[in-house]
């Protein structure tokens, strides 16, 4: 059975920490608030004092165990490589435990606990769409932007699609015999929001010949509910998605989502023997498609006259996981485009799951200096491999007032890749 590691399993880590203050100059929120209680070594201090019963569940202990996007850039610039976004992580299941989930967090079990009532709420949300989000600018880079009261007034989403990716498909799409045999772990981003970026994917592994096994009672990957510290939702869908990817063998489970690759290749690993084998096989799509020799395939197009200049944004949950080049292979590689770095590419774009709706102002802070990064680029799109990021930074460009347009990478293969017969 699926269980997660609980705050005492990490005691050892947290006895790592010897509050040096490296992590100060890699975590966006002490970034953005410069205050102590924000910062990694702060966060694991008071993980400390939570598991010895040195403190209580106080208000102020709450809030700044609550101010951290788990993105796990003060690990990577640790000396002594503290996995503070973990131990905070457990922190928040234990304080779930202990008082229960908060009224928003208890909403995020109750929809991603429930597969089948999250897929009619997103149906219906996507059936209503011209009632639920108004039109922005065309200029604005979204298309709509979402009213309802309980969210800030001044964010912008994109809307919910009527009809999910999955439910497009069928489970299986042959391809040749002589190529491997994928599972296609979907997310919740793209089978609800950017089936686009599904059906590029689609493309680009028909022009290599694969074998696509799409299982239609995968679950949400359980990111989310790992923000909000709903641990037992977290071992339930881990367990769901275990069953569903094992169903019929295959050679590896793509994902085209940064959380999701985290979520099968890093947190379910932790779970016991079948959900590291599962993690084993889990690979970014773009890992995949390089191992598959595409970039030298793409070399072989013809070449664009007028090229699209493209940045790149490094998804926390893929760069903290090694996987920065192959993505920029891939950019490279395609005909139409002139990639272009821009600075600071890998810092967060402040996201964060639940953090968002929890600390949208601070949310924005980070975003905005990403949105200034992508500007001072001269990219006309910046291109990255996670639904999220794409949200979150579609919308701090917006209120930047920027005029460029966030896309996953998988969009602008689909352009390149001759059209299918």
């Amino acid at each position: 059975m699926a269980k997660l590691k609980n705050l005492e399993d990490y005691r050892d880590a947290i006895e790592q920490c010897v509050k040096c203050g490296a992590c100060r100059a890699h975590c966006p929120v002490f970034g953005a608030e410069r205050r102590e209680g924000r910062v990694a070594r702060g966060k694991v201090a008071l993980s400390k004092a939570v598991l010895d019963g040195e403190i209580g569940l106080e208000a102020k202990v709450l809030e700044d165990l609550s101010q951290c996007l788990l993105c796990g850039s003060c690990c990577a610039g640790c000396p002594n490589k503290v996995p503070t976004e973990e131990i905070v992580a457990a922190a928040r299941r234990r304080i779930a435990e202990q008082q229960g989930l908060s009224t928003f967090g208890k909403g995020v079990a109750a929809v991603l606990g429930r597969p089948k009532l999250m897929n009619a709420l997103a149906k219906t949300g996507g059936a209503l769409s011209s009632l639920l989000f108004r039109k922005l600018p065309e200029n604005s880079g979204l298309r709509l932007r979402f009213p309802l009261p309980y969210l800030e007034s001044g964010r912008t989403l994109p809307p919910l699609s009527a009809r999910p990716f999955r439910e497009r498909h069928p489970e299986r799409i042959a391809g040749e015999a002589s190529q491997p045999t994928v599972a296609f772990f979907t997310g919740c981003g793209i089978n609800y929001m950017y089936p686009e970026i599904g059906e590029a994917f689609l493309k680009a592994l028909r022009f290599l010949g694969v074998t696509v096994i799409i299982p239609a009672d995968q679950a949400c990957c359980g990111l989310p509910a790992v923000s909000a510290g709903a641990g037992e939702v977290v071992e339930k869908l881990a367990e769901q998605n275990l069953a569903a990817l094992s169903r019929e063998p295959v050679d590896f489970v793509l994902t085209a989502c940064a959380s999701c690759n985290a979520g099968l290749g890093k947190i379910y690993a932790e779970m016991g023997e079948p959900f590291e084998k599962l993690a084993e096989k889990t690979r970014d799509i773009f890992v995949f498609l390089v191992e598959m020799g595409l970039p030298e395939k793409l070399a072989e197009l013809p070449s664009r006259g007028v090229k699209t200049r493209v940045t790149y944004h490094d998804p926390c949950h893929l760069r903290t996981r090694g996987i920065t080049a192959e993505p920029r292979a891939i950019l490279r590689a395609l005909p139409q485009v002139e990639f272009v770095e821009m600075e600071n590419a890998g810092t967060c774009c402040g996201l964060g799951g639940t953090y968002s709706v929890y600390h949208y102002e601070n949310s924005r802070k980070i975003g905005a200096k990403k949105a200034g990064h992508i500007e001072e680029s001269g990219a006309e799109l910046v291109a990255t491999d996670c639904p999220g990021c794409i949200m979150q930074l579609q919308d701090a460009i917006n209120h930047a007032g920027g005029r460029q347009r966030a896309v996953h990478i998988l969009e602008l293969l689909r352009e390149a890749l001759p059209e299918e017969k």
